[in-house]
């Protein structure tokens, strides 16, 4: 029995510049719905809706007297659907293309089921009134789908090109360092968030027992534990001739620096609202350049295309 991919797949096939137009917009609207979700923090419209999934009695969209709380958080909501279509379309376009491209499709539905969990726990977050662990939890999600959305713009810019190998072992093992380091510094984020001044609403909401100026310290302490072996890995790439893992470390390196001269000035200057919200978009930008770096020093692994002359001879 053929699937209806299957019909359309005969009938419109596509070629690889869909493919890599979809897989951009989803890896943009994934960081979207991150600076979204930092919008409707700083500006204490995360109860603007007060249910979920509907806004409030039973009504999808907020009602005009419930004020700009509700706009921003029902917005916020918006994007979420837009995500949606945008990873609906990644799935159709690696599915239906000309040459078939099965690590890309997984990824794009890796891409939809983390939306779905993203989904969830933000509709678990109003139930909760804004509990922080719940908050930092759903930060987390919208990284694994960030995540998602990078691998997957990745790996359409290395469909059809030669295979290549893997960088030394010493450059692979700073490469997962780095990203094991990266992950920890939005863990202890999530907490520093947590414990800061900007709950998500105007209300009384709970934060974390921890002090802000210490978490702080150690979240800066594991920023330049990350740096260091960002440094390192650059350094192992330029001494082995891996150019390309090489540039992408120092790209990693330059968007690090900036991302903690925002954390710098944002902590000085007393968590003003536009220093939390591009703190937390750098966030995702250093978490894409962690995870390309990863993808870099790991090689494409495809297995490479045989010929025909090839496959009779076997």
């Amino acid at each position: 029995m053929r699937t209806p991919f299957a019909w359309l797949e005969h009938r419109f096939p596509l070629e690889r510049r869909p493919l890599r137009s979809a897989s951009l917009a989803a890896l943009i609207a994934a960081i979207l719905i991150i600076l979204g979700g930092g919008v409707v923090r700083v500006t204490g419209s995360g109860l603007g809706c007060p249910d979920w999934p509907t806004c409030v009695g039973g009504s999808i969209a907020p009602t005009a007297e419930m004020g700009l709380h509700s706009v921003i958080e029902f917005v916020n909501r918006l994007l979420t659907v837009g995500l949606c279509i945008v990873v609906g379309w990644v799935i159709i376009a690696a599915r239906l293309q000309r040459k078939q491209a099965p690590e890309v499709t997984r990824w794009a539905w890796m891409q939809f089921w983390f939306v779905v969990l993203n989904a969830v726990i933000g509709g678990i977050t109003v139930w909760v009134d804004l509990n922080p662990y719940v908050v930092a939890g759903h930060f987390l999600a919208a990284t694994l789908l960030l995540t998602a959305a990078t691998i997957t713009w990745q790996k359409t810019q290395n469909l059809d090109k030669p295979e290549l190998p893997a960088s030394s072992l010493k450059s692979r093992t700073l490469a997962r360092w780095l990203l094991a380091l990266t992950a920890v510094l939005l863990i202890l984020g999530t907490t520093v968030a947590g414990t800061g001044p900007h709950a998500g609403d105007s209300a009384q909401v709970p934060r974390m027992p921890f002090s802000w100026i210490w978490v702080t310290i150690i979240h800066g302490a594991a920023a330049l534990a990350s740096l260091t072996f960002a440094g390192l890995l650059w350094r192992s790439a330029k001494l082995a001739g891996e150019q390309m893992l090489a540039q992408k470390a120092l790209l990693f390196i330059f968007v690090f620096l900036g991302q903690g001269a925002l954390g710098i000035i944002q902590s000085l200057t007393h968590l003003p609202e536009l220093m939390v919200v591009l703190h937390l978009v750098g966030s995702a930008l250093v978490w894409i350049g962690a995870v390309r770096v990863l993808l870099a020093a790991e090689g494409n692994h495809r297995a490479p295309t045989r010929s025909p002359s090839l496959a009779l001879k076997k």
